[in-house]
């Protein structure tokens, strides 16, 4: 089998001007391990202790008080680190205080704002002094009902550096939805924004969060954030406060040293087949896996200006935000990306001279079907990488960056999730680009591809798991005081072992390929195959616009391939067009890939962050009932499921 050529492949320059290249020269002089990729990874992995450590350094995160130890204990569950350690994560992030951006922020309407380092100081000084005022102290819970705007990542430094907790909730979510996560957790203080708008429509919030605050017994504050109306109504919400009011002009910015797992965020999972789990990741954790992240694997500095696409309910604005440690520009864009027109975020991208622009696959697919060619229609000179997740980006998608937005650029396709906060494999400066595959696993993380014996296999399609421990994994559910919760989520099928829940290949040269959800797998005939095979010669398609596959089963234990398709206005699924699409699966993957079933629908049902919901359509076609569909973005589209099959 022929090796694929790159896409792309680092300049020697480039390799040895990244950070990664030196961070692994430095620690390969000290620790004698081979420099290269792969000495380095394996040292990362088999020396877990100093390789965390030469982190911290690296990342110049000073604690309060220096731990006694790297790690103690064993396994996955019994892993302590930085034990002895007090730090906040807050005040890592709000190190710099001078004139560079901070935060530039617009929103579809086109409006614009920003804040230096020094602002961005100040105005978390007064609110932070708002909540001690407020009552709120260390261990207590804020909850946001925010959309992406500076006031949320103000707001939650201010929380954090109290060391009381942060939850989010995306504005989009209905009262039920909302009350489902933050019912869990009992906030004291609600910060929500009066409306948001998306696709050019202004949609309101207060009467939401009225309802919120009576299902809430728990809260006894509620700040307003005038994002729309100036002055907006607050009559019916009780103890309610308008943010400037609560911006004092306090200069004292007091940190509370806290132990390095000592919970900064409740996370929530999707939610959609059940009440969504509350997972609480720590203050030390979160820092020094992002700074990992971003620094090394993204290569980001203080000149560097970083975008991702993202709702303050997805864990990659948490990711986003902790850029500000580094003392870069951190963008934020709140509305739809493709409103007034696809061309938006490109604009912006322009605007802002943006070095790191964050997205999606869904995203990169949308430009493709609407013919764009940014690279070409604007000034992308600034632009050095694209990341991509939330679902698998297809060769074609990697191919379309490259044809149509830069050629010299390092196309990041990232994978992980919310349960670490993080990702376990990503992007990587010195390695090429290979279409359809993820870089490299992430430095300290032991991750493995096991086959049906458990065993690790390469160059097979397999269950992503890890097998030894790592600091942002969760520090517990919430509520879950004997782990119970948290053990059945992760380590009920391989003993010991993390089992994240993808389906995926690890490749002979060390990269990765995704191919979806493994409680989404089809198993026709007793053969495992990944949802994202299909989708990737399904999409490519001209006619079809989105798609969603799943199995249905039958009588005699085995599964039937269905393929859900969304059309262009003014095409119907017929015979011939039917025909091709099987045709297309055929050849593109294998025969076992060719849908049983072939049906045209009017939408298809993601979540808030954007993910196809393939198990709720999955029990709408066995007609079983769909939990919270609060979580979705568009919940109606299931209706038609229940129906066609």
């Amino acid at each position: 089998m022929t090796t694929p050529s790159p896409l792309w492949q680092p300049t020697d320059a480039q390799v040895r001007q990244s950070q990664m290249y030196q961070f692994m020269k430095a620690a390969a002089a000290r620790y004698g391990f081979r420099a290269d990729w792969p000495g380095l990874h394996a040292w990362s992995v088999a020396c877990r202790d100093r390789f965390w450590q030469e982190l911290l350094d690296f990342a110049q995160v000073k604690p309060v008080r220096p731990a006694t130890a790297v790690m103690t204990g064993t396994g996955m569950l019994g892993t302590k680190w930085f034990p002895g350690m007090q730090l906040n994560y807050a005040q890592h992030l709000l190190r710099f205080r001078d004139d560079r951006v901070a935060l530039t922020a617009e929103d579809e309407r086109g409006r614009t704002r920003s804040l230096t380092y020094r602002e961005l100081h100040r105005q978390v000084a007064g609110f932070a002094a708002t909540l001690r005022e407020m009552g709120v102290q260390r261990g207590d819970r804020v909850g946001a009902f925010m959309p992406n705007v500076p006031e949320t990542v103000v707001a939650m430094l201010a929380t954090a550096s109290i060391g009381a907790i942060w939850s989010s909730c995306s504005p989009d979510f209905g009262i039920a939805g909302v009350f489902d996560r933050f019912g869990q957790i009992n906030p004291k203080v609600l910060i929500a924004a009066d409306a948001y708008s998306y696709n050019g429509k202004k949609i309101d919030s207060l009467p939401r969060v009225q309802g919120i605050q009576e299902r809430l017994p728990s809260l006894e504050h509620v700040v307003i954030v005038p994002f729309i109306e100036t002055k907006p109504d607050t009559s019916g919400i009780r103890n309610a406060r308008l943010w400037a009011d609560c911006i004092s002009a306090a200069e004292d910015l007091p940190f509370e040293p806290v132990p390095f797992d000592h919970p900064l965020y409740i996370m929530y999972s999707s939610g959609t087949t059940g009440v969504p789990k509350c997972i609480v990741h720590g203050h030390g954790g979160t820092l020094l896996q992002h700074m990992k992240e971003l620094m090394l694997h993204t290569d980001i500095r203080r000149d560097d200006v970083v975008f991702y696409f993202t709702t303050c309910g997805w864990m990659m604005w948490n990711w986003l935000v902790s850029a500000l440690g580094i003392g870069a520009t951190v963008v934020l864009y709140e509305g739809n990306p493709g409103y007034p027109s696809m061309h938006h975020l490109w604009e912006l991208a322009e605007r802002v001279k943006m070095t790191v622009f964050g997205t999606s696959a869904k995203y990169i697919a949308a430009c493709e079907q609407a013919g764009l060619k940014p690279g070409k229609e604007h000034d992308l000179s600034a632009l050095r990488a694209i990341c991509s997740t939330g679902s698998p980006l297809p060769p074609e998608g990697f191919r379309w960056v490259y044809e149509n937005v830069k050629q010299d650029l390092d196309l990041a396709s990232i994978c992980g999730g919310t349960d670490i906060i993080s990702c376990f494999m990503l992007g990587n400066p010195m390695l090429p680009v290979y279409a359809g595959e993820i870089q490299c696993l992430g430095l300290g993380m032991d991750v493995r591809a096991y086959n049906f014996d458990g065993q690790p296999v390469i160059g097979e399609k397999a269950e992503l798991v890890c097998c030894a421990p790592f600091p942002s994994q969760p520090v517990c559910f919430w509520n879950d005081p004997d782990n119970e919760k948290y053990r059945d989520a992760y380590f009920t099928h391989y003993l010991g072992v993390w089992r994240h829940g993808d389906f995926v290949e690890i490749t002979p040269r060390g990269g990765v390929i995704v191919y979806g959800r493994s409680d989404a797998t089809l198993n026709p005939g007793g053969v495992r195959i990944g949802t994202a095979e299909i989708y990737r010669e399904v999409e490519a398609i001209p006619e079809i616009v989105d798609s969603v596959v799943v199995g249905k089963d039958t009588a005699d234990a085995d599964v039937e391939v269905c393929l859900f398709v969304v059309l262009r206005p003014g095409v119907t699924l017929d015979d011939v067009l039917a025909k091709r699409i099987r045709q297309r699966i055929a050849e593109g993957a294998t025969k076992r890939h060719v849908p049983k079933h072939i049906k045209q629908v009017s939408a298809v049902p993601y979540t808030l962050n954007g993910k196809k919901v393939e198990l709720a359509v999955r029990q709408m076609i066995h007609g079983q009932p769909v939990k919270n569909r609060d979580a979705l973005s568009n919940p109606e589209a299931l209706e038609q499921y229940s129906r066609i099959v």
